[in-house]
C-alpha cells in the first residue's frame, strides 16, 4: 500500500507542479485541481481507504466531464485524457482487506466500468467523417485530357495538364481488390552515409512505348521493360558531395517526343554497360533530367547516351549567370516543362541559409540545341531577354521549385512561386519580389512575359510558398465552359481559376490577420482566402494532445508559452506556432482531377510548426544549416530561424489527431463532399499497431476513369485504392519502404492495365528508406 500510495503522490505532485506552472500562462485548473485530487488519495489510503476509492471515484467523474467538455465524443482525445487514471484505479480494487475492498469496490467500480465502456465505445464514433458522394454525371463528354495516348504517360501530371487523370478503365472499385504485384525492381540507389537528411523517393515514371523511365534521388535515370520490370539501361550521373545541401531530391524526368513519327515511336535498347560510358550521339527524342549540382542533362531514350546535339554535349550548367554561385544552393529537385520546341527550367533556392543566394530565375531553351530563348526574372519581371554573359540575375529572387503546368493551345506556362529567402525576414524584399512570392504566375510560351499573376499569401513570413502544380481543367459554369486552373496551397485553400485571366471561378476574399512583427518588418492586414477550403481551425489550448496526461500537461504549457493568435500569426522571438505548418495542408504532391465529372480528390493534412527567430548579437549558434528543419543561419542577416514540428516531449504532435485525410470535392460549386481519415500510426510506432488515426504524409494521388484513386503518401508503408465516388478505402497492399512518391498508370504491351510506384522512403517524415518500383495488375 506504501508503494501505491507514494505512486499518487508523485503523480499528484507532478500534475500541481506543472498544473500550476499552466495557470500562470492562463491555462486551464484542471491539471493542478487534479494534482490536489490526487496528493488527496495518496494521504487518506493509509488511514481511510474507502474515502480515498470515494475521493478517487469522484476524480474520474470530474475528469471525464472535463474530458467531454473539452473534445466531445471523440475516441484519441479522450482516451488520452482518461486512459492513464483509469489504469491508476485498477490496484485500488485489490488493495485494503476484504470488508474494505467491497465496501469501496460497490462505488468505484461501477463508476470505473461506465467511464471505461464509454470512453471504449466513443472508438466506434468518427467524430471528423464526412461523408457524401461526389457527382457520378459525366459534365463534359469530351474532356480535354491532352494528347498522351491512353495507355502512355507522358509527364510528371501524364501531360502538361498536370490532372494526374488515366482515360483507363480497366480497375474498377468492383475489381481493384483482384490487384497483385506483378513485378518489382530495386535501383541501387540507397541513402549514403554522407547524405543530407533530407534525401527523398519522389520520382513518378513516365511510360513511353513499352519503357518506363525514373530517376533516382542521386539522379539516377533508369529505362525499364513495362511488361516485367527489367532493367534496360541505367546513366549515373556524377553529383559532388558538396552539391547536397538541403536536399537530395528527384521528382521525375521529363520527355520531348521525336520530331518524326509518332509519340511513342521509340526503340530502347538493352544496354551491355553503363549508359553514362556511351559515346554522346545526335537524338530525335530526348529525356531531360535536372540534377542536384544544378545542371540539365539531355539523354538519349533509347540508349542512354547523352545528346550531343543539346547544350555542352547533353549537359547544360545552370548556374551561368548566377549572382552567387554557393555549391549545394540552387538545384531543380522537379522535371521542366517541355513545351511547344522549349525545355523551361525553374529551381530551387535553400531556404534560410543566406541572404545573398543564387536567383529563382525561370528559363526557357531551345529543348534541341539547349539555346536560351528567354528568361523570367521575378526580381526584375520585365526584362525577358536572353541576358548577356556578363550580367546577373536577381539576388535570391523567389523561386518555383514544384512542378509547372502548359496550355500550348493558350501559349502559357504556370509556375507555382515561392519566395524570397530567407522565408521569415520580410525586410529584404523589393517591390516586384512582393508581388510574385507566393502565387502562381502565367508566363507566355514565346516571350516569358508575365500574362497575369495571382497571389495567395500577402508579405508571406511563414515559408507559405505554393507548392503544388497546377491542374488545368475545362469546367462547365454558370457563366458557360471556362478554361480553369485548380491550384491548392500549404495553407489549405484550393483555388479555381480561369487560366487565361487568373481571374477567380469560385469566390476569393481577404480576411483580416494578426499584427505584430519584429522591428524593421511589417505583416499584412489582410489575408486571401478561397471559398473552396480545407484550412482547420485556430487551435485552442484543449486541442493539445499527448500519448499520457503528463506530456499533453507540456504542449499546453508549450502553447501557451508560444505567440499564437491564429493563422499568420506573425514569426517572433518567443517562438511563434504556425499553423497550417510549412509542410502545408497540400504540398507537391497536389491534386488529381477527373475532367470529364470535374471533381478533385485531395490529401489535405493538418501538423503545427514553431517558428522561432534568434537575434545573432552576440550569439553563438553552434550547428546550422542541417536541412529545412532545425536551425538555420540566414547569413547576412539579423536574425536566424529555427523550424520545427510541433511534438509533445514523447515525439508526438501536440495537436490531437487526425492529421491526415483524403477529400474529394465537386469544383463547380467548391463543396467538400466527403472527407475521411487517412493512414494509420503502424510504422509510427515500436508496435505494429492499425489504428486508423488518420496520419500526415506526403506525395500525391492520381485518378483512372474507371472510377478509382491511387495514393501512397502517408506514414505507414502502404499503398491504397479508393472508391472516388465515396472516398472510402477498397484495397491496401504493404509496401518495403515509404510509398512518398505519386503512382502512375498505363497499358503494357499484353493491353493490361498496370498501376506502379516508387517506394523509397522520406527522410524528412522518417519514413523507412529504400529503392523499390512496385508494379501491380489484376490477377488473370
Amino acid at each position: 500500500m506504501f508503494i501505491l500510495s507514494l505512486i499518487f503522490w508523485i503523480v499528484g505532485l507532478v500534475l500541481l507542479g506543472g498544473g500550476a506552472w499552466l495557470m500562470t500562462l492562463g491555462g486551464s485548473w484542471y491539471y493542478a485541481l487534479a494534482g490536489v485530487a490526487l496528493i488527496g488519495v495518496g494521504v487518506l489510503m493509509k488511514p481511510r481507504l474507502a474515502a480515498a476509492r470515494g475521493l478517487y471515484a469522484l476524480f474520474l467523474i470530474a475528469t471525464a466531464i472535463w474530458a467531454l467538455w473539452e473534445s466531445g465524443y471523440d475516441w484519441w482525445p479522450l482516451a488520452t485524457r482518461l486512459g492513464v487514471f483509469l489504469l491508476l484505479a485498477i490496484p485500488l480494487f485489490f488493495v485494503g482487506k476484504a470488508g474494505e475492498r467491497h465496501l469501496g469496490l460497490k462505488v468505484l467500480l461501477p463508476i470505473w466500468v461506465v467511464i471505461g465502456v464509454g470512453t471504449l465505445g466513443s472508438a466506434l464514433v468518427d467524430a471528423h467523417k464526412i461523408k457524401g458522394e461526389l457527382n457520378t454525371d459525366v459534365v463534359a463528354e469530351t474532356p480535354s485530357i491532352g494528347d498522351t495516348p491512353e495507355g502512355s504517360w507522358h509527364a510528371y501530371g501524364r501531360n502538361n495538364l498536370g490532372q494526374r487523370f488515366s482515360p483507363l478503365t480497366q480497375i474498377t472499385p468492383e475489381n481493384v481488390d483482384n490487384l497483385e504485384l506483378a513485378w518489382q525492381y530495386q535501383t541501387g540507389d540507397l541513402k549514403g552515409p554522407d547524405d543530407v537528411t533530407e534525401t527523398t523517393y519522389e520520382a513518378t515514371p513516365l511510360k513511353v512505348n513499352n519503357s518506363l523511365f525514373l530517376c533516382t534521388p542521386h539522379n539516377w535515370l533508369i529505362a525499364l521493360d513495362a511488361d516485367s520490370g527489367e532493367e534496360q539501361w541505367v546513366y549515373k550521373a556524377k553529383i559532388p558531395a558538396e552539391s547536397q545541401r538541403q536536399h537530395q531530391t528527384c521528382r521525375g524526368v521529363s520527355y520531348l517526343p521525336p520530331s518524326s513519327g509518332g509519340p511513342d515511336t521509340i526503340d530502347v535498347k538493352v544496354a551491355d554497360g553503363p549508359a553514362e560510358a556511351l559515346e554522346s550521339q545526335q537524338c530525335d527524342a530526348q529525356l531531360f533530367m535536372p540534377t542536384s549540382d544544378a545542371r540539365l542533362l539531355a539523354l538519349d531514350p533509347e540508349t542512354g547516351a547523352r545528346c550531343s546535339n543539346f547544350a555542352d554535349n547533353g549537359e547544360l550548367d545552370l548556374m551561368h549567370n548566377m549572382p552567387f554561385k554557393q555549391a549545394g544552393f540552387y538545384y531543380s529537385t522537379s522535371p521542366p516543362v517541355v513545351a511547344n520546341g522549349l525545355v523551361v527550367v525553374a529551381g530551387s533556392v535553400n531556404d534560410n541559409y543566406a541572404v545573398e543566394s543564387p536567383s529563382g530565375v525561370i528559363r526557357a531553351y531551345d529543348a534541341k540545341t539547349g539555346e536560351l530563348v528567354w528568361n523570367w526574372d521575378s526580381g526584375n519581371p520585365d526584362e525577358t531577354a536572353p541576358i548577356g554573359e556578363d550580367e546577373t540575375y536577381t539576388t535570391s529572387s523567389p523561386n518555383s521549385w514544384s512542378v509547372a503546368s502548359a496550355d500550348e493551345e493558350l501559349g502559357l506556362i504556370y509556375f507555382p512561386m515561392g519566395n524570397r529567402t530567407p522565408d521569415q525576414l520580410g525586410m529584404y524584399r523589393s517591390p516586384a519580389e512582393e508581388k510574385y512570392a507566393s502565387s502562381v504566375v502565367a508566363l507566355s510560351l514565346e516571350t516569358g512575359q508575365v500574362e497575369w499573376v495571382h497571389q495567395f499569401v500577402h508579405h508571406d513570413l511563414w515559408d507559405m510558398d505554393t507548392p503544388a502544380q497546377p491542374t488545368l481543367v475545362d469546367l462547365d459554369t454558370e457563366q458557360g465552359k471556362q478554361p480553369a486552373l485548380v491550384i491548392p496551397t500549404k495553407q489549405g485553400d484550393v483555388y479555381v481559376l480561369n487560366r487565361q485571366t487568373g481571374q477567380a471561378i469560385l469566390p476569393v476574399s481577404e480576411k483580416a490577420a494578426p499584427q505584430g512583427t519584429i522591428e524593421g518588418d511589417h505583416a499584412s492586414p489582410t489575408q486571401p482566402i478561397s471559398s473552396l477550403t480545407f484550412r482547420p481551425p485556430t487551435l485552442r489550448e484543449a486541442d493539445m494532445w499527448g500519448a499520457t496526461p503528463f506530456d499533453q500537461l507540456m504542449c499546453r504549457i508549450q502553447f501557451r508559452s508560444l505567440r499564437y493568435e491564429g493563422q499568420y500569426t506573425p514569426p517572433s522571438e518567443q517562438g511563434t506556432i504556425v499553423f497550417p505548418g510549412n509542410f502545408g495542408v497540400f504540398n507537391w504532391g497536389s491534386l488529381a482531377v477527373d475532367p470529364k465529372r470535374q471533381v478533385m480528390f485531395g490529401m489535405p493534412l493538418y501538423l503545427a510548426f514553431t517558428s522561432t527567430l534568434v537575434s545573432k548579437e552576440g550569439a553563438d549558434l553552434g550547428e546550422t544549416n542541417q536541412g529545412e528543419q532545425g536551425l538555420n543561419e540566414n547569413a547576412g542577416a539579423s536574425y536566424a530561424v529555427e523550424m520545427k514540428p510541433f511534438l509533445s516531449p514523447l515525439g508526438v504532435p501536440c495537436q490531437q489527431p487526425p492529421w491526415g485525410y483524403v477529400a474529394g470535392a465537386d469544383l463547380r460549386t467548391g463543396e467538400i463532399v466527403w472527407k475521411h481519415k487517412n493512414g494509420t500510426v503502424r510504422d509510427m510506432s515500436p508496435l505494429p499497431l492499425p489504428f486508423k488515426m488518420g496520419v500526415p504524409g506526403i506525395g500525391g494521388p492520381i485518378i483512372t476513369d474507371g472510377g478509382v484513386a491511387f495514393l501512397a503518401a502517408a506514414v505507414d508503408n502502404y499503398l491504397r485504392a479508393y472508391d472516388l465516388t465515396s472516398g472510402e478505402q477498397l484495397w491496401q497492399t504493404r509496401l518495403p519502404a515509404g510509398g512518398q512518391a505519386t503512382p502512375m498508370t498505363y497499358l503494357n504491351s499484353k493491353g493490361e492495365q498496370m498501376v506502379v510506384l516508387v517506394a523509397g522512403g522520406h527522410g524528412s517524415i522518417g519514413t523507412t528508406i529504400g529503392d523499390y518500383v512496385m508494379a501491380y495488375k489484376l490477377k488473370q
